[in-house]
């Protein structure tokens, strides 16, 4: 009977040190062309939009940006300007990471803060506490 390894990068138990690599590399460009305004869109540029992450697909054709405005609000109108924007942004990215292969682009709000938040919720209450200091 023949035992073979597992490779990461085909159902592994998480993304391949290339996913990560890459989907580093689109976040700050991303946050670099964001920030500076290099985007032709003025209703695009008026907010200031924090990318936290970026998780690219094993095969690298799609790249999920997690994505929050300063301040939390209109959390929905820049997921639909990013959107609207996601070909001018897709040639950028194309351009200054120097890749082969511009990965589709998908936009999603950053949930982080938000389940940050109600850990350091839960762990303020008191039956919790106890059970962490015993």
């Amino acid at each position: 009977m023949r035992v073979m390894a597992k490779n990461k990068s085909h159902g592994g138990s998480g993304p391949s040190q290339r996913q990560l690599r890459v989907g580093e590399l689109i976040r700050r460009t991303l946050s670099e062309v964001l920030m500076q305004g290099d985007i032709h869109d003025p209703e695009l540029n008026r907010y200031s939009i924090t990318v936290g992450e970026v998780q690219t697909s094993p095969d690298l054709k799609i790249a999920t940006a997690y994505v929050l405005p300063l301040g939390g609000e209109g959390q929905e109108d820049v997921i639909a300007l990013l959107a609207r924007n996601k070909g001018e942004l897709r040639r950028i990215i194309g351009r200054k990471c120097d890749l082969k292969f511009a990965p589709d682009l998908r936009f999603r709000i950053d949930r982080t803060f938000d389940q940050m938040d109600e850990t350091r919720r839960l762990l303020e209450q008191d039956r919790v506490r106890r059970d962490v200091e015993s």
